[in-house]
């Protein structure tokens, strides 16, 4: 999106923590050498690289924009969740949220969330976009009852996996689908408590992956936390009828277009499933994600963010 209008250079790209000192040392020279050749530094999550991008750009009289992505401003202790559990973290996103120019989130939930943390110069709500043009409706839809993460010991919690296979088990006659990319033996203890009707799908491709939402009729977010939610806005853009939790940005994403229970309660979540099942409400899905998620709005967004840090 940002190279359809401006000059970019990528710094830093994925990869694993910087962990040593001489990797932290080229980590933070790189940044330097970068912030040295921009008007703009932009960094998605406020961890340690956006630390030194913002440090680095008040230093030398930059602009920075930071995307709080949700994790840096979690708090849950009762999952293990959050850069908050950890106190040097907490110094750091804090800095990151005062002295950036601008903060991004990607909800209102995540929103609240920041300015509970830090006061910013200046907050901006733009929503996370989905690429309607490739997830799109295809075929004809399935009982196939869907949910996508990744597949991790701490993911059975934090992404209400339990409950999405206790669901299964009250309708035998319904196909659940378990799809995603596996860190560790969670796959394991997972499949030892399923019900037969419980498919796992491991490590899907791009094209599987879109296979699978075009073939879904229910998609289910069952998390303890979203604070977007992007799986669950890609499913309903290819008109899956969301069936989602009351936490996080789960709600805000689906508006009135899908179904809303408490987090790992069973029975209402079987009762949103059943209806899920026959109701009509995919095409609404799909029109919602189109008028507030799709990739011109945030681009149109971003566009206006940038172009007022630069006057």
């Amino acid at each position: 999106m940002l190279r359809e209008n401006y000059p970019v250079r990528e710094v830093v790209t994925g990869g694993k923590p910087a962990g040593g000192l001489v990797q932290r040392l080229s980590l933070g020279l790189a940044i330097l050498s970068g912030v040295l050749q921009t008007d703009i530094t932009f960094s998605w999550f406020a961890h340690n690289h956006a630390f030194l991008a913002v440090m680095a750009s008040r230093l030398l009289g930059k602009k920075s924009l930071v995307v709080v992505g949700g994790y840096e401003v979690a708090n849950e202790p009762e999952i293990r969740y959050g850069a908050l559990l950890d106190p040097q973290m907490v110094k750091r996103v804090r800095y990151i949220i005062e002295n950036a120019d601008c903060i991004l989130a990607v909800s209102g939930f995540s929103r609240g969330e920041i300015l509970a943390v830090a006061r910013p110069r200046r907050i901006e709500m733009v929503y996370n976009s989905i690429d309607t043009a490739v997830f799109s409706p295809r075929g004809q839809k399935e009982e196939v009852v869907l949910t996508v993460c990744v597949i991790s010991t701490p993911n059975i919690r934090i992404k209400g996996l339990e409950t999405f296979i206790d669901a299964a088990r009250h309708l035998p006659k319904t196909r659940f689908v378990l799809l995603g990319r596996v860190l560790d033996d969670a796959l394991s203890i997972l499949k030892q408590d399923a019900p037969p009707n419980v498919d796992f799908v491991p490590s899907p491709s791009e094209g599987e992956l879109l296979q699978w939402y075009r073939r879904a009729r229910v998609y289910c977010q069952l998390s303890y936390r979203e604070s977007f939610g992007v799986a669950l806005a890609e499913a309903m853009s290819c008109e899956c009828v969301p069936v989602v939790t009351d936490r996080g940005a789960l709600s805000e994403v689906v508006g009135d277009v899908g179904f809303v229970v408490p987090y790992g309660d069973t029975r209402a979540t079987v009762d949103a499933i059943s209806r899920a099942l026959t109701s009509d409400m995919g095409p609404a899905a799909r029109e919602r994600v189109s008028d507030f998620f799709s990739v011109e709005r945030r681009g149109e967004e971003l566009r206006r963010v940038i172009t007022t840090l630069q006057s």
